[in-house]
């Protein structure tokens, strides 16, 4: 497979680096040392469920697995769904052990959740391994899995099919779970698949935020703060005036965001909290985004851009 990336927010062109290949060999046996993300440097890894039919690699997969992820695994009742939940695991599990130095076995990985369901990394408390001040988030779809990894900054990643159709009417959707503006906005558009393309936008946008805030869609509503899209510093974040009431005080609008079509076929939107602003600071937003598949003769692409 190919890797497919193009920046949507971007004022300057994408510059890519010619791609490096990764070793010929299966997922969970892939022990190429990652190097961490400097600051402002998000890694993306992503797979592709429907390229991975292989039973036996399938089996290997399944065995980076803890007791509870294979139960959970198995209460899935659809084929589908049970192979994503493994896959999505196994590439969390793989992908945090490349930060270690593969230090770390895949299998050998324990997680902890926040209040509102956010797992984070329970990292063992031995002089072998220090703590990474690794963060990773994870977004999947039935035919793409994304993971995001970060060093010292909150991320959070969704991907969304980008022919991904809704029963219900596109403004109806967005005078239920959108702010009054970005309604406005959406109703500007006159044509349809159009109008639902921008939805989908600013919904994996909106999406990225919450879950980079760790809180998901029950602790940050989508009505209490604006996606603006076309700014001069990029996609920005507001705070609207429901976000003044009792409970919402951990919005922030110091976060980085960027959007990009992934695969050809899908939106994925990634945000990392900007300490640069958070201290005062306005710094032009430098990102390195690397999109990799950890599949058989796969590579990655290196893209850096300037929001």
């Amino acid at each position: 497979a190919a890797a497919d990336f193009t920046l949507l927010d971007s004022p300057l062109p994408a510059r890519r680096r010619r791609p490096q290949p990764l070793p010929d060999a299966p997922l969970p046996r892939i022990c190429t040392a990652g190097e961490l993300p400097a600051l402002r440097e998000v890694h993306v890894w992503y797979l592709c469920p429907d390229e991975l039919n292989n039973q036996s690699q399938l089996n290997m997969y399944e065995e980076l697995l803890s007791p509870s992820e294979r139960e959970y695994a198995d209460s899935m009742k659809a084929t589908m769904l049970r192979k994503d939940v493994v896959l999505s695991r196994a590439l969390l599990r793989t992908t945090l052990s490349r930060y270690t130095g593969c230090k770390i076995d895949p299998r050998s990985f324990e997680f902890k959740k926040n209040k509102f369901g956010k797992p984070e990394v329970l990292w063992p408390l031995d002089d072998s391994t220090a703590e990474q001040p690794l963060h990773f988030n994870i977004s999947h779809t039935t035919s793409l899995i994304a993971c995001g990894i970060a060093i010292n900054a909150h991320i959070g990643i969704d991907v969304e099919e980008k022919k991904r159709n809704t029963t219900k009417n596109i403004l109806s959707l967005a005078r239920r779970y959108f702010t009054p503006s970005e309604v406005d906005s959406l109703a500007e558009i006159s044509d349809s698949d159009a109008q639902r393309k921008e939805f989908l936008k600013l919904w994996t946008l909106k999406e990225a935020y919450v879950k980079a805030l760790g809180m998901g869609f029950s602790g940050a509503p989508f009505s209490t703060f604006s996606i603006m899209l076309e700014t001069s510093k990029g996609i920005r974040i507001s705070k609207t005036s429901n976000a003044s009431r009792p409970g919402y005080d951990h919005l922030s609008e110091n976060w980085l965001f960027t959007l990009a079509e992934l695969n050809s076929s899908h939106y994925m939107s990634v945000c990392i909290e900007d300490s640069s602003r958070s201290q005062g600071l306005y710094i032009l937003p430098a990102w390195v985004i690397t999109v990799c598949l950890p599949c058989s003769s796969s590579y990655f692409i290196v893209v850096v851009y300037a929001a």
